[in-house]
């Protein structure tokens, strides 16, 4: 990597109780004079000072005020541009990845070729796709369309001058943070890219039920406050989203509800639904078991929205939902 582009890439990466996923992190972005910043949200690991030790900067959340992965990546970027400020792109990443040795320079090429793009991200895959369904659900959800699009995911290369002008990430969201910042990005004139270049490796690290329900659960509290926020034509961010979760989540169960109490037993037969659509998207993926979790994650997706709305009705803020 060149002088150039050593000095005008900076990262932050964010983590909390990696462990030696963090160490394999740090390892895939650190050296050849590249600024990294690490931002650590209440670890009992010993990673800040795993960190330290590797020569990354490392930023300390006060967890006395709520955490969410917003909050540490504008606390990142901030302390990245304050140290360097020639940083043109900032690079985030999680704890929980590896970047792959060529993406920073392809990323930078992009963005220097494409001045009217903010933001380009590449292919993320899983790490261990093998070793359960819900880490190859995941490795799926990773494999978006390659050209210009909506929003990027947390692991993406941002234009500095730009994401200061809109302000960073919203502190408070708990999830959806980077969809939300390539909303207010597009309509600022700028816009995002995904390219066709292997970007890095995930861990998710999801071999149990739990996880996955508390991980899909999670978006679907992002879509619905994603929908509460940009939810207005033209944008209509994530309102399709919020609303089908609900109606396969919740409107099909009181649908059936209403039945039984109007005909009796028979009224079950609304819940066929359910395993029709998942037949059909069986038939049209040739996969039943993605399909059976499309479906059933439509009740994590609608119980999450739900929460989203119970908090707002109660004026409660909603702490992080977590899934390791």
């Amino acid at each position: 990597m060149s002088d150039n582009t050593a000095s005008a890439i900076g990262l932050v990466v964010i983590g909390r109780n990696e462990g030696e996923r963090l160490r394999r992190c740090l390892q895939s972005v650190l050296g050849e004079g590249r600024q990294v910043v690490y931002v650590d949200s209440g670890s009992t690991d010993g990673s800040v000072e795993l960190a330290r030790s590797l020569g990354a900067q490392v930023v300390a959340l006060d967890m006395r005020q709520p955490f969410t992965a917003a909050r540490a990546r504008n606390a990142g970027w901030r302390a990245l541009l304050l140290q360097a400020p020639q940083v043109r792109y900032v690079q985030f990443i999680d704890g929980d990845c590896e970047m792959n040795a060529g993406w920073l320079a392809a990323a930078q090429a992009f963005l220097d070729g494409h001045p009217q793009h903010a933001v380009v991200a590449g292919r993320l895959r899983e790490r261990h796709p093998e070793r359960s369904i819900y880490n190859r659900l995941c490795d799926i959800e990773w494999d978006t369309p390659v050209g210009d699009t909506k929003a990027c995911g947390g692991i993406a290369m941002v234009r500095a001058t730009p994401l200061q002008a809109v302000g960073g990430f919203r502190d408070d969201l708990i999830a959806g943070e980077e969809p939300e910042l390539c909303v207010r990005l597009r309509a600022a004139g700028w816009k995002i890219y995904r390219l066709d270049a292997e970007m890095a490796l995930h861990d998710a690290a999801m071999l149990h039920w739990r996880q996955w329900w508390r991980r899909t659960m999670r978006g679907g509290f992002a879509y619905a406050q994603g929908a509460w926020l940009h939810g207005a034509a033209p944008e209509r961010h994530w309102v399709r989203e919020t609303m089908r979760a609900l109606a396969w989540g919740a409107g099909v169960p009181l649908l059936a509800l209403v039945a039984v109490v109007a005909f009796g037993a028979w009224g079950l037969a609304v819940v066929l639904i359910y395993p029709l659509q998942m037949l059909r998207l069986a038939l049209k993926m040739r996969d039943p078991r993605r399909a059976f979790f499309l479906v059933a994650g439509k009740w994590a997706e609608a119980w999450g929205a739900i929460r989203f709305y119970w908090g707002r009705l109660l004026q409660r803020r909603q702490g992080i939902i977590e899934y390791k």
